[in-house]
């Protein structure tokens, strides 16, 4: 680690960049933090956020004159360049380096693309009842195979908390949010357990308003 280093999260409350505020904790490495707001009626992102990065969305952080968003590029990034490796497999020989990949990539890929579906419908009215129902069908297989992979470990990679881990809170946290969890002990205890981290508890102090309830609950 070198101790002058200085990485600036810019921060939006109720946002994937939680995840980031998380990883930076529990990694200890030096940063700053930018907190940005959502607009009270339209809760989207300010315009500020575009002078940060073109789509102006969050989370994305700058490391002196690089710029990086999409959550699971930042934490790709901060593993491998300032942290040593750590909370990651990078080894491509590794047992678990697949598995790794795969959990990393997944929470942002098939996991919480129907939840999102999901929301996008309630926004817009409900949509038909077929198409909710085929969204819904999607998040029950999704979950129940999130369930399954942690029927038989504590984490999703091999026995100890990585990074991965850290991808897959935030889609249980946004499953939760609508009720989706209460049938899954599994997903509950695991959600339970990252949130008793100290690091997870810490980048909540630092990291402001954080309720994820606004947007996943359902009618």
């Amino acid at each position: 680690m070198v101790s002058a280093l200085m990485i600036t999260l810019h921060h939006l409350n109720n946002s994937r960049s939680q995840r980031i505020l998380w990883l930076l904790e529990e990694l200890e490495l030096p940063y700053e933090i930018t907190i940005y707001q959502r607009d009270s009626e339209t809760r989207l992102a300010p315009d500020s956020l575009k002078k940060v990065h073109p789509l102006g969305k969050s989370p994305v952080i700058t490391d002196g004159a690089t710029i990086v968003a999409e959550s699971g590029a930042i934490i790709e990034y901060l593993t491998r360049k300032h942290a040593n490796g750590r909370l990651a497999i990078t080894d491509p020989n590794a047992p678990e380096f697949a598995d790794y990949l795969h959990w990393l990539h997944y929470a942002e890929g098939s996991a919480v693309t129907p939840m999102l579906f999901e929301l996008y419908l309630r926004l817009l009215g409900g949509g038909t009842e077929q198409l909710s129902g085929t969204v819904n069908a999607q998040i029950v297989q999704q979950l129940t195979y999130i369930e399954g992979a942690l029927k038989q470990r504590s984490f999703f990679v091999g026995s100890r908390f990585t990074a991965a881990d850290i991808q897959m809170t935030f889609v249980l946290e946004f499953a939760q949010a609508s009720g989706r969890v209460s049938g899954y002990p599994r997903l509950q205890d695991y959600l339970r357990r990252m949130h008793d981290r100290a690091a997870y508890r810490r980048s909540i102090d630092k990291g402001g308003e954080y309720s994820l309830g606004q947007f996943g609950k359902r009618a």
